[in-house]
């Protein structure tokens, strides 16, 4: 008896490629993060059997790799002839928008064994920056673990809080209050009803002022290497 083919068999199986592969992935991983994200749910999105796949990806491994290296090439690149403060800063907020853009990548971003071009890419462009900025190859590498430290910390904390809107912030420090002793914690209460709690205060501002403190910091340690009368 006949048999209909599948739409694997078809135009689609021709369509895939290593790069429509990763790109259908971090959707899927935007909508429900790395855990569900699995090769037979993949060709299920792109109307294909997940033995297809192994024609682009090795395994989950390799897929991962290529989702953390297309989350780097989003990335902003420091511009190599500005100065390294300025460039350092706007990589910073470009790390975190794409942070935001794909939470799931956060825990993921410095763990790969086997890191693409863009990756790479991104860290020797970093480097490059500071150092042609003075910074020394032991202060380069403070720098950029102090920066990142604070970006995917950032990010974590951000992504890990029970609010993301003003209404929603107000609405869970109410819960928090409810039914506590009143001057019981007064410099909680004090943050929240002067702070946290008044119109358009947005916790994602904080990451703009932590930033410049950092920054200030690397600029006095650069200040103190920098050779004498430089």
């Amino acid at each position: 008896m006949a048999t209909t083919a599948k739409p694997d068999a078809g135009g689609q199986r021709g369509r895939l490629n290593r790069a429509t592969v990763i790109e259908a992935a971090i959707a899927l991983a935007d909508a429900g993060g790395t855990a569900s994200l699995s090769m037979r749910k993949l060709g299920e999105s792109l109307g294909v059997e997940a033995m297809s796949l192994y024609t682009h990806v090795a395994n989950k491994v390799d897929l991962l790799d290529g989702m953390v290296d297309a989350v780097f090439a989003e990335i902003e690149l420091p511009d190599p002839d500005a100065p390294w403060r300025s460039s350092m800063r706007e990589r910073a907020v470009s790390v975190r928008e794409a942070m935001r853009r794909h939470p799931w990548a956060v825990e993921l971003m410095e763990s790969r064994r086997s890191p693409g071009p863009a990756m790479l890419r991104h860290h020797d462009t970093v480097l490059g920056s500071l150092r042609r900025n003075g910074f020394t190859v032991p202060l380069a590498a403070h720098a950029f673990s102090l920066l990142d430290s604070y970006i995917y910390g950032f990010a974590s904390q951000e992504r890990a809080l029970p609010f993301s809107t003003a209404d929603e912030t107000a609405e869970v420090a109410a819960e928090i209050f409810t039914g506590m002793v009143p001057d019981e914690y007064p410099y909680l209460t004090e943050l929240a009803m002067t702070h946290v709690m008044q119109p358009g205060y947005d916790y994602g501002d904080e990451f703009g002022y932590g930033l410049e403190i950092v920054l200030d910091g690397l600029e006095r340690a650069a200040a103190l290497e920098a050779p004498s009368g430089a």
